[in-house]
């Protein structure tokens, strides 16, 4: 029944702090409607996936997490040293790729990932 994610949506404090940042940060060419669609690439697959309340995977405070796929983990962690971004966890890499943690503006944990 379910062909794919239609999108992500949520609330902000700051509208155009967050827009900003996306863009900059994470190169998202954010839309004047305040948002972006982002094609999948063949090869790409969204994972939906549940935790339980109390799981230590991300912040219990932080009902969800968005996971970014880049083309390389290693470039990426340059452009963010670039631009001053901190990471919140440094690479780890295991079975399911290589991941780094960031926060947004709003102190949202963002996992960005290469498989």
């Amino acid at each position: 029944m379910i062909k794919g994610f239609g999108g992500i949506f949520w609330r902000t404090n700051n509208l155009d702090v967050v827009k900003k940042w996306y863009s900059e940060v994470l190169k998202i060419e954010m839309e004047n409607w305040n948002g972006a669609v982002i094609k999948p690439q063949l090869g790409n697959e969204t994972i939906f996936s549940f935790f339980t309340e109390d799981d230590s995977y991300f912040p219990t405070e932080q009902q969800v997490m968005l996971n970014f796929q880049v083309h390389d983990i290693d470039e990426t962690i340059k452009h963010l040293e670039q631009i001053g971004i901190p990471l919140e966890k440094e690479k780890e890499i295991s079975e399911f790729g290589k991941f780094i943690w960031i926060k947004d503006p709003e102190g949202r944990l963002i996992e960005l990932c290469e498989k």
